[in-house]
């Protein structure tokens, strides 16, 4: 299941909801959000500030992760590319959140396509985060940069959307509405980097208060979503 032939299918594969990843224990920082007072009408704009700032450094992350997988590239790169995401995420439970939803991902990658280059290229590292790992597999599968930023942003406001549905007295009318609305964004952050191809590329963009809350949420024992 390779190769660009099958690509788009690859792509609505790992983009669907129903694939057992992990996604649904994740409200992509919603959750402490609401409980520090956003309300419905403030979810299109948190979309947003996501896929401005944490987002775009997971899809900036996933599309190099695939351009390595794709050249070859030595252990030293796959460790540069997760230290700088690191870097780039200073929330400890951001982070702990990510590498939860790699391990998902990964028993059902290496379960689905065994003896795959990127499990190997994976093996240099001990805990990789979900962009890393989900860029390894998107780039083994075919999927090029502009295609990878695509899946991680969709996937991410749909996360938030799909949350939202079980946080907030909603109509799901009104959150495909969203989801749609957010479509612009997705694309334009997309071609921002969709051509990143070294580590130095990498966008630096965070949001304070997705990270406070983030930590908030890691230390309550009530919640209804991981992170």
């Amino acid at each position: 299941m390779t190769g660009p032939v099958h690509a788009d299918l690859v792509l609505m594969l790992l983009a669907d909801a129903r694939l057992p990843v992990a996604g649904h224990t994740q409200s992509g920082g919603l959750e402490p959000g609401i409980r520090d007072g956003l309300g419905a009408q403030d979810v299109p704009a948190y979309v947003d500030v996501r896929l401005r700032t944490v987002t775009e450094v997971e899809a900036a992350t996933a599309v190099l992760a695939g351009r390595l997988l794709r050249t070859g590239a030595p252990d030293a790169a796959w460790l540069d590319l997760e230290q700088a995401w690191e870097a780039r995420t200073p929330s400890p439970a951001l982070r702990d959140a990510s590498r939860r939803q790699a391990r998902a991902l990964l028993r059902i990658a290496r379960r689905t396509w065994p003896g795959a280059p990127a499990w190997t290229a994976l093996a240099a590292l001990e805990h990789p985060s979900r962009a890393v790992a989900l860029g390894a597999l998107a780039g083994h599968l075919g999927l090029e940069g502009r295609a990878v930023a695509h899946l991680v942003g969709y996937d991410d406001v749909q996360t938030v959307c799909a949350a939202a549905l079980k946080l907030l007295p909603l109509d799901p009318g009104s959150v495909v509405g969203w989801v749609v609305a957010a479509l612009p964004a997705v694309e334009a952050m997309a071609t921002r980097v969709s051509s990143v191809a070294e580590v130095d590329d990498l966008p630096a963009t965070t949001h304070p208060l997705i990270e406070v809350w983030a930590q908030a949420h890691a230390a309550t024992t009530r919640r209804l979503f991981h992170a």
